[in-house]
C-alpha cells in the first residue's frame, strides 16, 4: 500500500515515525493509502530548515518572487486535470466541483503575481527639519499553514501564495485525510523556481499541530476548521506571542423575500445547499423564506430539484452531482441529525437516509434531505451539519429574517434573493455577518478582495487573501531618519514635536 510522507527541502521524504493516519477512498470506503505523522523531531528539523532557507528568499526582490509566482500559475494550470482528480480521490467531490476547487486557489495565485503592488511601504520627505519618515513591510519570517479535508487544493493555496509572495517561507500541515494535492503543489512550486525548504509540507495530527503553536520560531498560524479548534489554536498561538487567523464553522442563511424570483432561488438553494455534499463552510444550509405563501411555493420548487440530483462516485464522471461526505463518522453524525431533527419535529419533506448505491454500499453517501418547519432550538438548527441537509425555518416578516440570522452564533455568510434594492441595501447595511450575497448564493469575494466571516466564524482582525493578507504575512517597520544640512542645535533631553 502506497505510503505518503512528507516534502522537506525540496523534496518527498519518508516518515520516521512508525505512526500513519488512513487515507479512504470515501466512494468505496476503502483505505487507499497511508500518511505519515510527523514527530516533533521532525517537525523541529522542517522548522529549522525552513528558517534557513527564508532569509535568502527574504532579499530576493519582490518581483523575482512574482515571477515564481507566475510560473507556479502556469503550472497549476497545465496541469489542472491531474489536479482535480487527486482532490476527488481523496475527497469524493466531482470532478467539475475539484476543477472549481484547484481554480478558486489558482485566482489567489495569479493576485500574487502582482505582490511587489502589495508590499509597497510609504514615505515622506520633509516630516521635519530634514527628517524622512518611510514604513517598510517586512516578511514575518517562519510562518505557519493548518488547511481543512474540504478544499485540498483552494485553501492551501489561499495560505502558500500570499505567504510566499511577502518573503515568508512557509511549514504547511494539510489535513491528514487529502495529504496528496498539498505535496503535488509543492513539487509545482518547486520546478516554478521555489528555492527547497521555502514551503515545507509536513503531515501530522494533533501532535504537529501543538508543536506548531508553541515552536518559537513560527511567528504567524493560518487555520481553517471548525469553530472550537479554531479558538484553540487562536488562543494557544496568541500565547505564544504569535500572529493568527482562525476560520471556523458556519451556519449560512438565505433569506427569499415575497417578491423574490422562487425559481431562480429554488436553484441557488439547491447549488449552495448540496454541492460538494454540503461540506462547504460558505454553503447555505438554513432556507428563510419569509410568509406562509413564499414558504410553501418555494417548498413547492424545491422538491423536485432536490429529488433528481444524482448521488455517486466521481469516476462516474458528469452523471453525478455531489459525492460522498469524507468519513463513516461523519456520515453517521449527519444521519444521526437528521433522526434528531425528525424527534423534534421538524418535517423531512426529503429523505436521504436511505440512499445506497449498488456496488458502493460501503462508501459514505448521504442523499440529499430538506427539512421544513425548522425552529431554532432544533440540533439540526444549532449544529453545522456539514452534510447534504438543508433547513427551512419559517419567518413572518423581514425584521424576524433579519433577526434571524444576527441572533446566530455563527457569521461566515449570508444571502438574500428579493427584487427591491431598499430592502438588500438595508439587509447589507445592517446583517452582521462577514460576507453577504445579494441574489448571490454563495458569496466568497474575488481573490482581490478579501474573505473573512464574523463572530464564532472567525478569531483574528485579518481576513484571507487579498490585501488583508499581505498585511497578516507582513510586518510594519517606520525609520525617522535626519540628515544634519546645517542644522545646529545642542543635546535636548525634552521630548518634542519633529516639526
Amino acid at each position: 500500500m502506497q505510503e505518503i510522507g512528507h516534502w522537506i527541502n525540496g523534496k518527498r521524504v519518508a516518515g520516521t515515525s512508525g505512526r500513519f493516519a488512513d487515507v479512504m477512498n470515501p466512494a468505496t470506503g476503502e483505505v487507499q493509502a497511508k500518511v505519515a505523522l510527523a514527530t516533533p523531531r521532525e517537525l523541529d528539523h522542517a522548522i529549522q530548515e525552513a528558517a534557513k532557507a527564508q532569509v535568502g528568499w527574504a532579499a530576493t526582490n519582490p518581483q523575482r518572487r512574482a515571477r515564481v509566482m507566475m510560473a507556479f500559475g502556469a503550472l497549476i494550470n497545465q496541469n489542472m486535470d491531474k489536479l482535480a482528480e487527486m482532490v476527488a480521490r481523496e475527497h469524493g467531490k466531482t470532478i467539475p466541483d475539484a476543477r472549481g476547487d484547484v481554480q478558486r486557489g489558482l485566482e489567489v495565485i495569479e493576485v500574487c503575481m502582482g505582490a511587489p503592488a502589495m508590499l509597497k511601504g510609504e514615505a515622506m520627505d520633509s516630516a521635519g527639519p530634514g527628517i524622512d519618515l518611510y514604513a517598510i513591510r517586512q516578511p514575518l519570517g517562519v510562518v505557519a499553514g493548518i488547511t481543512p479535508f474540504n478544499f485540498p487544493a483552494m485553501i492551501p493555496l489561499w495560505k502558500i501564495g500570499p505567504a510566499l509572495a511577502s518573503g515568508n517561507a512557509m511549514i504547511l500541515k494539510p489535513s491528514e485525510r487529502v495529504p496528496s494535492t498539498s505535496l503535488f503543489l509543492a513539487e509545482l512550486l518547486q520546478q516554478a523556481g521555489l528555492p527547497d525548504g521555502v514551503l515545507q509540507v509536513v503531515n501530522g495530527d494533533k501532535e504537529v499541530v501543538d508543536g506548531i503553536l508553541d515552536h518559537p520560531v513560527i511567528q504567524g498560524v493560518g487555520f481553517v476548521g471548525s469553530t472550537p479548534i479554531a479558538q484553540y489554536i487562536y488562543g494557544r498561538a496568541a500565547s505564544n506571542g504569535k500572529r493568527a487567523q482562525c476560520f471556523g464553522g458556519a451556519k449560512n442563511h438565505m433569506i427569499i423575500m415575497p417578491d423574490a424570483d422562487l425559481d431562480k432561488a429554488a436553484d441557488a438553494l439547491v447549488g449552495a445547499g448540496y454541492g460538494a455534499a454540503g461540506e462547504r463552510c460558505m454553503a447555505i444550509s438554513v432556507a428563510v423564506p419569509v410568509g406562509e405563501r413564499t414558504a410553501d411555493a418555494l417548498i413547492e420548487r424545491l422538491v423536485p430539484r432536490i429529488e433528481k440530483l444524482k448521488v455517486g462516485p466521481y469516476t462516474a464522471g458528469n452523471d453525478v452531482d455531489f459525492g460522498p461526505v469524507i468519513t463513516k463518522a461523519s456520515k453517521d453524525r449527519i444521519l444521526g441529525l437528521i433522526d434528531s431533527g425528525v424527534a423534534q419535529g421538524a418535517k423531512l419533506v426529503v429523505d436521504g437516509r436511505g440512499f445506497t448505491l449498488q456496488g458502493y454500499e460501503n462508501g459514505f453517501f448521504v442523499g440529499p434531505s430538506l427539512f421544513d418547519h425548522v425552529t431554532p432550538d432544533m440540533e439540526i438548527y444549532k449544529q453545522e451539519i456539514f452534510g447534504p441537509v438543508l433547513s427551512t425555518v419559517r419567518a413572518k416578516s423581514y425584521d424576524d429574517a433579519l433577526k434571524l440570522v444576527m441572533d446566530n452564533e455563527y457569521g461566515n455568510g449570508t444571502a438574500i434573493f428579493t427584487a427591491d434594492g431598499d430592502t438588500a441595501r438595508d439587509f447589507a447595511s445592517r446583517v452582521n455577518v462577514g460576507m453577504v450575497g445579494i441574489n448571490f448564493p454563495i458569496p466568497v469575494p474575488l481573490s482581490y478582495f478579501s474573505f473573512g466571516g464574523w463572530k464564532k466564524s472567525a478569531f483574528g482582525d485579518l481576513n484571507q487573501y487579498g490585501p488583508d493578507a499581505f498585511r497578516f504575512y507582513t510586518r510594519t517597520k517606520t525609520v525617522t531618519a535626519r540628515w544634519f544640512s546645517g542644522i545646529k542645535e545642542g543635546a535636548s533631553l525634552n521630548f518634542k514635536a519633529l516639526d
